[in-house]
């Protein structure tokens, strides 16, 4: 599934691309913990000496290791002992016996925020104190704070982004069409004809791996129906029979409807998954582009195509008004009521706490104060520069936020209507309709 693919490839990504660029920036200062009551950071002049603070994730090999330097530095702020227990890939599995008996760790990093609400409802987590929002106010957009919130309580800090909202295109397959990168979307439609009429197909689809397309749709319908549509339409407050949707799916099948556009027609987009799509446009140079998240750059780099020159990227054209910025990630949470707790939750949370992880391969910040400066490589510091440009109008993958029964399960809900507009693109309001009946299914 798509959350493996993000969690486990990002790090090899960014492994690479510190190969590429250049210097971070300065360590921060240290800071003294902020005062609080029983539940907060310690106070100035005291620490969490003898205190241990079990934070569980499923983040594993190169991932966990950098991971556990942020908590090192926690550590050495603090003088909180510090364990950590990997959840694998099934965070709900592992967590779920443990919460029922009784046993939760102390913090949870969920991979994605529709959990938050579900441990909210069954009493699982703790509100964030005063402290730790203070950091949230500072540090991150309203709209961060409301994803990690459930019923008018704040729960969540979202520590960790995958940038959803690039085009990875082969450098050769544009020299040869010459054609540039687009910035618009009729940029990106005549380019894909000129790169068509040079004897390549302009995209390898992974039409196999439907949340492929559901990322493709989100950022389409960012950018054409603004940040406010999209998170309406995440909540399902408004349907999926709206104008709004029926302009997106008209934009994406100015790509479907052309069976040149697409390595192999809609058949063969439908019979390739994620990551063979990839090695479509890195290895095999039978396509041009793909349409995909940070993480292409790892596979594309098993394929020998060196991050910077033959594989190369360019943001997601801007569709309407809004120059889309989509991201995955991963949610800290309090699930016992403890001072470490928090006091580890505040550190995540804050500015120092994120140029510490920022350092570090595999890894982008939500955090706007988190500066460019101390990422690793050229690549990423482009990367984090459009999470912090795009300031109010970033929003996070809509499917993740749906009910998993209409946008994260393989054969049904959004996954397979999409599959079924890509095979055939001609009835755009027959598949809204068919997209709302599984929405109000899976929102009832």
């Amino acid at each position: 599934m798509r959350k493996t693919i993000t969690l486990a490839t990002v790090a090899g990504l960014a492994v690479a691309l510190a190969a590429c660029g250049g210097g971070g920036g300065e360590t921060a200062e240290p800071t003294s913990p902020a005062t609080g009551g029983a539940t907060s950071a310690p106070a100035a002049g005291k620490t969490l000496e003898g205190q241990t603070v079990e934070v569980a994730a499923k983040w594993t090999g190169a991932e966990q290791e950098n991971f556990q330097k942020v908590l090192d530095a926690f550590t050495a702020k603090t003088g909180a002992k510090v364990t950590y227990s990997s959840t694998g890939e099934d965070t709900g599995a592992y967590l779920g016996p443990r919460i029922q008996g009784g046993s939760p760790p102390d913090v949870a990093i969920l991979p994605q925020p529709g959990l938050v609400q579900q441990y909210a409802d069954d009493d699982a987590l703790k509100p964030l104190t005063p402290e730790v929002i203070k950091q949230l106010d500072e540090n991150y957009t309203p709209y961060w704070k409301e994803l990690g919130s459930a019923d008018g309580q704040v729960y969540g800090v979202l520590v960790k982004a995958a940038h959803k909202s690039l085009i990875w295109y082969r450098d050769q397959a544009f020299t040869d069409a010459g054609v540039q990168p687009p910035t618009t979307w009729d940029e990106l439609i005549t380019a894909a004809q000129t790169v068509a009429d040079s004897g390549t197909a302009p995209f390898a689809l992974c039409g196999a791996s439907g949340w492929t397309l559901t990322d493709l749709f989100e950022n389409v319908y960012l950018s054409t129906a603004g940040p406010e549509n999209y998170t309406k339409l995440s909540k399902h407050e408004i349907p999926w029979t709206d104008p709004s949707v029926t302009t997106a799916l008209e934009k994406m099948a100015q790509i479907f409807g052309k069976q040149e556009f697409m390595l192999g027609g809609s058949s063969g987009a439908l019979q390739t998954d994620f990551p063979g799509c990839v090695t479509q446009v890195y290895g095999q140079d039978k396509a041009a582009m793909i349409i995909e998240a940070d993480f292409v750059g790892t596979t594309a780099e098993e394929s020998d195509a060196k991050l910077g020159e033959e594989a190369k990227y360019f943001p997601f054209p801007k569709a309407g008004d809004t120059a889309p910025v989509v991201l995955g990630g991963d949610v800290a949470v309090a699930m016992k009521d403890s001072p470490g707790a928090m006091a580890l939750l505040e550190f995540l949370a804050s500015k120092e706490g994120g140029e510490i992880w920022a350092k570090l391969p595999g890894y982008l910040s939500p955090n706007r104060n988190v500066s460019p400066d101390n990422y690793p490589s050229d690549l990423t510091k482009q990367l984090a520069q459009t999470i912090i440009s795009a300031g109010e109008s970033v929003r996070y993958d809509m499917s993740d936020l749906a009910p998993s029964a209409f946008g994260g399960t393989d054969g049904k809900g959004e996954w397979k209507l999409l599959q079924d507009f890509l095979r055939n693109p001609s009835d755009v309001k027959g598949i809204q309709r068919q997209l709302e009946a599984e929405a109000k299914k899976a929102w009832k």
